[in-house]
């Protein structure tokens, strides 16, 4: 159980998203400052001071690489003079941004918290107050690393896959075990509370963007490739099952040589989304392993697309690429 012993300095970064949407003409669009949306929280004075800053104002569909530099850097910033700091965002893209900013802020000791809502803040009902209210409590917390707050649980910012359109169960952290469960004052860590080991914060925000998902489906052809070969660093396959490519009739596996034998980064992953892929267990995925396919085990494709982005700004190297991308960071896949 979490228990708040000194007051906490907070600071609240704002990036817009539903949370922050009023009715406009065309929609919903983002339209709350942030001072507007805290006056919504049932503040408890003794527990914690929060400051607000603005960095955009944005429908998280429109959230960029460049927007997670952004972010990153306003925590790097801002890091010496706040306990913990809370970003509110758009779901849609909510994941991509918890999982970057895992890579980019590494080896703190603060708690960077994300939330949002599927209402905005001024509807009713709405999740937006209890979303904002929880992850506020959760940010003073004497934990450390990246995590989205949203509808009472703590999941690990690596882990985190929005599944529902709608509802207020949004998120679900997936093949990870919730860090914990927010119920008004109270924080439960069913597994234990995370250790803080006080390290000072690296930050480190080189991206290259030039990095796509390709999706599987029967009949896709081969040529597709080609293309990809002219174009990008870095190719994610979402393969069928277990790490399954078609090998038979429209053979994927020369065109994918070709991509590799061309410096570029192959990453194989699965569609399915929980246990991960496992390239072993049947030929289709065997004849796979046979090349410098990079594995992600049970990562899922929004802390790939982060994480492959984030290491090939660092190197083009191949075997430098599959070390970093096959090195478990921020808990965010099973040890090879």
């Amino acid at each position: 159980m979490g228990v708040l012993k000194l007051k906490k300095k907070l600071l609240l970064l704002a990036t817009g998203g539903t949370i922050a949407s009023l009715q406009g003409d065309n929609g919903l669009v983002p339209g709350m400052t942030p001072d507007e949306l805290i006056r919504f929280v049932d503040k408890v004075p003794p527990l914690y001071q929060l400051d607000t800053k603005r960095l955009m104002n944005i429908d998280s569909t429109n959230m960029q690489p460049e927007s997670w530099i952004t972010i990153a850097e306003a925590v790097r910033d801002h890091y010496a003079d706040y306990d913990g700091f809370v970003i509110t965002h758009g779901t849609d893209t909510m994941a991509y941004t918890s999982s970057a900013l895992s890579y980019m802020l590494q080896q703190g000791s603060k708690p960077i918290v994300l939330t949002g809502s599927q209402v905005p803040m001024n509807f009713e009902p709405t999740d937006a107050k209890r979303n904002l209210q929880d992850a506020i409590r959760f940010a003073c917390e004497d934990v450390a690393g990246v995590f989205v707050v949203f509808n009472g649980r703590v999941i690990q910012g690596t882990r985190a896959v929005k599944i529902k359109t709608k509802s207020y169960d949004a998120f679900e952290s997936i093949n990870h075990p919730y860090i914990g469960y927010v119920d008004g004052e109270e924080i439960t860590y069913p597994l234990g509370k995370p250790t803080n080991d006080q390290h000072v914060l690296l930050c480190d925000t080189s991206v290259c963007t030039d990095v796509i998902v390709v999706k599987l489906y029967p009949g896709i052809k081969p040529e597709l490739f080609d293309y990809l070969k002219q174009a990008y660093k870095g190719v994610i396959i979402e393969s069928f099952g277990s790490g399954g490519i078609p090998i038979v009739g429209r053979n994927l596996l020369p065109k994918i040589e070709e991509l590799i034998d061309s410096g570029i980064a192959v990453v194989i992953t699965t569609q399915c989304l929980e246990e991960g892929e496992d390239l072993h267990r049947y030929e289709v995925g065997r004849k796979v392993v046979e090349k410098s396919i990079i594995h992600t085990r049970n990562m899922n494709t929004e802390a790939i697309v982060a994480k492959l982005m984030w290491t090939l700004g660092k190197s083009n190297v191949p075997n430098e690429v599959k070390q970093l991308m096959e090195t478990p960071i921020a808990h965010d896949r099973l040890a090879t």
